[in-house]
């Protein structure tokens, strides 16, 4: 009974080979269900989210590299408050469960199956990323729909919390010898794991260069103001 249960256990399509789940229960729904969902409610959110800042809000229109901004804080609400939201809620379950954003992290546990294992680091991160970086965002958003006097100090922090998150996200794995993954693998490897992570590294890394510019320009202001009242 035990050597079937074992044998049971690792029949899954992560990686290692030799990984121990119990209770995993293969997906219902296909790989084209769960990116269709995910790209298109991402999606929808970007084109809302750019006509809405092309109209004339507060403090006048948004320059189109600003609302490209503004999308791409309206998308990381959703991923980090819903779809990470979801998983720091529910990784104690999410092998055998069916609900379809289970389904959607065991779809991406093919390219780092941390996740479908409840890894200490990916629990701690995505938890972290949930209750903060999710709503900060959402912040971001209305901060510059409003123009906001913090909206460059937001997007500086949540920048800098997500570049932060994603290096030791690479880094960690890089230390374990890529061992959650099928390496090289077009889907798996260099889509899921490589791109889909990188953009937490480049465009944060953009955005925090353009909130040194300008919190810099205002505090040049500042102080050559200062200036002339001495």
């Amino acid at each position: 009974m035990d050597e079937t249960a074992s044998v049971a256990e690792n029949e899954h399509p992560f990686w290692p080979r030799d990984l121990s789940i119990p209770n995993y229960v293969p997906n219902d729904r296909s790989m084209v269900e769960i990116l269709t969902f995910l790209f298109s409610v991402s999606g929808m959110l970007l084109v809302g989210t750019w006509a809405l800042t092309g109209r004339e809000v507060a403090g006048g229109r948004l320059s189109a590299a600003r609302r490209l901004a503004v999308c791409w804080f309206t998308v990381c609400g959703f991923i980090h408050g819903v779809i990470e939201g979801w998983f720091s809620l529910y990784y104690p379950i999410i092998p055998s469960d069916q609900s379809f954003l289970s389904q959607l992290w065991k779809e991406y546990s093919k390219g780092d199956s941390r996740y479908v294992i409840a890894d200490n680091f990916t629990v701690c991160m995505e938890t972290v990323t949930a209750l903060f970086w999710g709503p900060l965002s959402v912040w971001t958003v209305l901060a510059f729909l409003y123009n906001r006097p913090n909206r460059f100090v937001l997007q500086l922090i949540v920048s800098l919390g997500q570049l932060y998150g994603a290096v030791l996200y690479f880094y960690t794995e890089h230390r374990d010898g890529y061992a959650h993954s099928e390496l090289g693998h077009p889907l798996y490897f260099w889509f899921y794991f490589v791109f889909m992570n990188t953009l937490w590294i480049v465009i944060p890394l953009l955005l925090i260069r353009d909130s040194w510019s300008q919190l810099s320009a205002a505090q040049s202001v500042s102080d050559a103001g200062k200036t002339k009242e001495e």
